[in-house]
């Protein structure tokens, strides 16, 4: 499934993350999913929201670097091998990752994806059978 992306710049320095999920949490707006990637001045908080669009203009009002992108939502058993698998179709059709992050959800793992073709990569998941 394709689900929308919030990406927000932060500076390496405590507290950075904090304020952003102080941000939404004020504003009523849960984090479903995340992962922080770090450089060597600033990282990048990627996030799947309750709400993108209100989520979005809070942390906008607050003065933050806000983007938002579409990503794949993929659901697989939560068994050895399942995301070689899954890799595997989607590899096999030409299509390479720029990134991932995934959660094990009791029986489940979920994985966003960041595709460089995430319409394929998306009809390419929905097809496996």
């Amino acid at each position: 499934m394709i689900i929308k992306q919030v990406s927000v710049f932060l500076e390496n320095r405590a507290g950075s993350a904090e304020k952003i999920t102080k941000i939404l949490a004020t504003a009523g707006v849960n984090i479903a999913t995340f992962c922080i990637a770090d450089g060597a001045d600033f990282g990048i908080l990627r996030m799947v929201l309750s709400d993108t669009e209100k989520g979005v203009k809070a942390l906008k009002d607050a003065g933050m670097s806000v983007f938002v992108n579409d990503v794949v939502s993929a659901i697989c058993p939560n068994e050895t091998g399942s995301l070689a698998s899954l890799f595997n179709h989607i590899s096999s059709k030409g299509v390479s990752i720029e990134y991932m992050y995934a959660y094990q959800d009791g029986n489940v793992a979920k994985a966003i994806l960041r595709p460089k073709d995430v319409e394929l990569c998306n009809t390419i998941i929905e097809n496996i059978k």
